[in-house]
């Protein structure tokens, strides 16, 4: 691969992979935020076989294979699971709850907040807008560029110089975590904050050790069964997964 292509397809992905993430900061919909973030991991497992393929390490090819697969296969697969909830465990009310942000939309059955295949349907109202949140990573790309300047001056290759779409998809997911309401948005806020982890590791220093990614990958995912369980009961139980509510429960 000559060092042109190899420049301009790491470029192409790690753009892909920084726009994935505005993307989910953009959309609403739980499912299309899903779908969105396997569409990141195949960037991110597409940034690690490129370095891996340019430096002709094969144990980095590997591991990037099986980031894919975890990022953009299993874990959006797991995510789904917690998304649907089977007909049985919907919860049922008799009358039109007076929540706040709660709208009636065409597809819903009742007012439950699940569509007709028992998902529900998307984040109510986030804690920023959408103008301002897409104007909030714009800032936070800037500041990932800005602090990543000093680390890309001490050797500008090409991997170092896309370094900063690693740090700004770190700030994006951390922006997700704590302006989200529903539990599901909040743990792909977690996982972009991860995603953003380990694209920050590859390019500043060409990935890490295959037990170190090997170890992380099963912390990852066995966070994220446990997120999908509580997710489920919570739905089961309060027929919602908005934290503002459960949070008015308590009170």
């Amino acid at each position: 691969m000559s060092e042109s292509l190899y420049t301009q397809l790491l470029d192409l992905a790690c753009g892909a992979f920084l726009l994935a993430a505005v993307v989910i900061l953009w959309r609403r919909e739980l499912g299309a935020i899903v779908r969105i973030f396997a569409l990141q991991g195949i960037a991110l497992g597409a940034i690690a076989v490129l370095l891996g393929l340019h430096e002709e390490r094969w144990d980095l090819v590997a591991v990037a294979c099986g980031i894919g697969v975890l990022r953009a296969g299993v874990l959006p697969y797991l995510m789904h699971r917690a998304l649907v909830t089977p007909a049985a465990e919907r919860p049922e009310y008799p009358e039109r709850p007076e929540r706040p942000g709660f709208t009636e939309r065409p597809g819903l059955t009742g007012f439950t907040g699940y569509d007709t295949d028992g998902a529900e349907t998307r984040e109510t109202q986030p804690l920023v807008n959408v103008a301002a949140s897409l104007l909030t990573a714009a800032a936070l790309t800037l500041l990932a560029y800005a602090l990543a300047q000093p680390l890309v001056e001490l050797d500008p290759t090409p991997a170092t110089l896309a370094l900063p779409v690693g740090l700004a998809v770190v700030l994006i997911g951390f922006f997700v975590l704590v302006t989200r309401r529903r539990a599901l948005a909040q743990v792909v806020g977690f996982l972009l904050l991860d995603n953003g982890i380990t694209a920050t590791a590859f390019l500043a220093a060409s990935g890490v050790p295959l037990i170190v990614e090997l170890g992380v990958s099963f912390d990852v995912t066995l966070a994220v069964l446990v997120l999908q369980l509580l997710t489920t009961r919570m739905r089961a139980a309060f027929g919602t997964t908005d934290i503002d509510d459960l949070r008015e429960l308590h009170d």
